[in-house]
């Protein structure tokens, strides 16, 4: 990345993390460090994104945009090189973290666009956190992207960048992503500043979502809340300057994936397979383990999952003598109240189960509260009989995809809720309402007790859709639909 960019970079990434966490003074560990020009050393994200996009900047001319995961009151990052990577930070103070992030982005948009499953806040001055931040975030992708190049913007912490982005750069190719659901039309009109989220994202020129239904929604909230047309999945914008002017924004589902590949060399490794092995034994070899991975979120259905084992125990359907339920919930958004009252919640119903059904030495669940790291997940997925996603609402939901790359041996079940993208993707899997808890108990029923040819067939075909469509080509595809965009001239200064 010595090469120099006062032009700018032909493809920009903007999404609210960068692509690379601080190292800490007092983490040792030198494994894939990358130390800054001010002596500062960072390592790459584990996070999907930077695994899908990280093969596509290397070599290309790009730069990614995004905020550190620190806050202070005055801008201390300057743009730099990590991981073969340009990264420019956007500072954010810790009054904007506060409004911007924890409310705005997680107490008013996270609970909205996952079907209120509790209740959104409406507060103007998060709003007004959200533009002031979302307008930084813009003007970096602006003085950052080269003429006529692309930008790519991700998630719904950033909905108003692209039309702020466009306003300034129509010469550009502007492509946003929406990782979460978006919701049918009679949620999203709840927000107080729903028109605005619509035009800033019919900024782009092409903007992708998980589901059909997702770009479904969106297309009917562009037509109850602007004047624009829509046909099959492009909308006719009218441009402000001119009503005679007109461009096309293409609204439609492209489904994220995992490193399929990756993940299951991994699970490979015979180190992980004797992980698996020893886990088991860990565990005093029970018959049936049944593994849930998620982070601690009320969207993601851990006490109807619970709820549903504990009755299963009840009912004598399942046996904690050979049962063993392992729950990993890693730590999530700890200090939003929400999420404190989750984890008493979750960590109540353990404790009350396992005092209802364990015994001395053992215990129907074994409950870990924290990260784990990808050779110790690829062991949990060989070492589980079953694994439950019982989300109530998920975009996507990538435990799923990683448990099925991780059978090469075609063993395992997958007891699926049909409330995430995944279940659109793998109907071999036991798909469930979650909300059902009887219908959720079957499925862990017949999961647990499949014949070993179905379960074999079930998890091939499965495997060999991860297998196909795996991370690389959702990037490929999307960017394949952003290089057919048209976009208009720089403006000139006369213009502007």
């Amino acid at each position: 990345m010595s090469e120099d960019h006062d032009g700018g970079y032909d493809l920009v990434v903007v999404a609210n993390r960068l692509a690379v966490d601080a190292v800490h003074d007092e983490d040792t560990d030198d494994t894939g460090v990358s130390t800054d020009a001010s002596g500062r050393r960072w390592r790459r994200s584990p996070g999907g994104l930077v695994t899908a996009l990280a093969p596509i900047m290397r070599p290309a001319d790009a730069a990614w945009i995004g905020w550190s995961g620190s806050a202070s009151d005055s801008p201390t990052l300057e743009p730099f090189d990590a991981e073969d990577m340009h990264l420019v930070p956007v500072h954010l103070t810790a009054d904007e973290v506060k409004l911007y992030y924890e409310g705005m982005s997680n107490g008013t948009l996270w609970p909205l666009y996952h079907d209120v499953i509790v209740p959104p806040e409406f507060h103007r001055e998060w709003w007004d956190a959200y533009r002031k931040v979302n307008q930084r975030f813009a003007d970096a992708a602006v003085e950052t992207v080269a003429e006529g190049g692309s930008v790519w913007v991700h998630d719904y912490q950033l909905q108003l960048v692209p039309a702020l982005i466009r306003s300034r750069r129509p010469d550009v190719k502007i492509g946003y992503f929406h990782h979460i659901p978006f919701p049918p039309v009679e949620i999203f009109t709840q927000l107080p500043w729903r028109k605005q989220v619509v035009d800033g994202l019919l900024g782009a020129d092409v903007v992708g979502f998980q589901r059909d239904s997702d770009a479904g929604n969106f297309l009917r909230a562009t037509r109850r809340l602007t004047d624009n047309t829509t046909k099959g999945d492009q909308v006719r914008v009218r441009t402000s300057r001119h009503l005679t002017e007109e461009r096309y924004v293409r609204a439609r589902a492209f489904p994220i994936s995992i490193s399929s590949e990756d993940f299951a060399a991994v699970a490979a490794k015979p180190e992980v397979r004797a992980r698996a092995r020893e886990i088991r034994r860990e565990l005093g070899e029970p018959t049936t383990i049944l593994l849930g991975v998620d982070r601690l979120d009320y969207t993601k259905g851990i006490l109807h999952r619970l709820k549903a084992y504990g009755e299963l125990l009840s009912d004598g359907l399942l046996k904690s003598a050979d049962t063993v339920l392992v729950q990993v919930a890693s730590p999530s958004r700890e200090r939003v109240e929400h999420y404190k009252l989750l984890r008493d919640d979750v960590e109540q119903t353990v404790a009350r189960i396992n005092g209802d059904h364990g015994g001395i030495g053992s215990a129907p669940i074994n409950y870990l509260h924290q990260s784990v790291g990808m050779e110790e997940m690829a062991a949990l997925y060989l070492a589980a009989d079953v694994a439950l996603v019982t989300s109530l609402r998920d975009g996507m939901n990538l435990v799923a995809k990683e448990y099925v790359a991780a059978r090469e041996d075609l063993g395992g079940a997958l007891v699926l809720s049909e409330f995430t993208g995944a279940a659109d993707e793998l109907p071999q899997a036991f798909l469930v309402n979650p909300h059902d808890i009887d219908g959720l108990k079957a499925a862990i029923v017949r999961a647990t007790r499949v014949e070993p040819a179905e379960g074999r067939r079930r998890m091939r075909a499965m495997r060999r859709r991860i297998m196909r469509h795996d991370v690389h080509r959702w990037a490929d595809d999307f960017l394949g639909y952003l290089a057919m965009a048209a976009p208009g001239p720089r403006p000139t200064q006369e213009d502007s």
